[in-house]
């Protein structure tokens, strides 16, 4: 039985990156089939996948708008910055803060396999998404956080060989890191990060 990374379309560890940056295109794909990963935690984290799934409209319509100018993440926002528009541009930033999240929400339920998901994308909130948002939003995402489902049926969905799982787990977050990273970079350097 294949393993919830073989189903999706591209993984991260797949996306193409080249000295223009990061392709658009295979990114989209590749963030499409990481929000449906909270399908398997219920309707708890809808308010998750909405909010990625609205940042990835935002740049997909940027994308179909001007796709020559388009072909990788990094000149989609230079093309933004020179008509000075920012809205695919702020898709990206809070779409790549969402990853990051469940990079390191993911990460952390691999360093402790002791630890029940609860706790773990606990302190993957804390450590990324927690910082940007209201006093007002916290609370929605604390009780999201509260209500993930146990561990082993969570890691059940991801496929019945744990190995492969694992296997398959690591190489997908290691291409999530390495994405995320790239575009983190880029944000800092054009003092976009903000």
């Amino acid at each position: 039985m294949a393993t919830f990374f073989q189903n999706t379309s591209i993984n991260y560890d797949k996306v193409t990156v080249t000295a223009d940056g990061i392709n658009t295109e295979e990114f989209l794909a590749a963030s499409e089939s990481l929000v449906k990963i909270f399908d398997l935690f219920g309707s708890v984290f809808g308010v998750v996948q909405k909010d990625m799934t609205g940042n990835i409209e935002k740049i997909r319509a940027r994308y179909n708008e001007k796709p020559a100018i388009s072909s990788t993440l990094q000149n989609l926002v230079k093309g933004e910055m020179a008509e000075k528009k920012k809205v695919a541009t702020d898709g990206l930033l809070w779409l790549t803060r969402g990853l990051d999240f469940t990079l390191q929400s993911l990460e952390r339920s691999e360093n402790h396999p002791e630890e029940e998901l609860s706790v773990s994308f606990t302190k993957g909130y804390e450590a990324t998404l927690s910082k940007h948002h209201t006093f007002l939003i916290r609370p929605v995402f604390s009780m999201a956080m509260k209500a993930c489902p146990y561990r082993n049926d969570f890691y059940a969905k991801l496929g019945q060989d744990q190995g492969l799982v694992k296997q398959d787990l690591s190489a997908y977050l290691n291409g999530l890191r390495t994405i995320v990273a790239d575009i983190q970079q880029f944000y800092k350097d054009n003092k976009l990060d903000k």
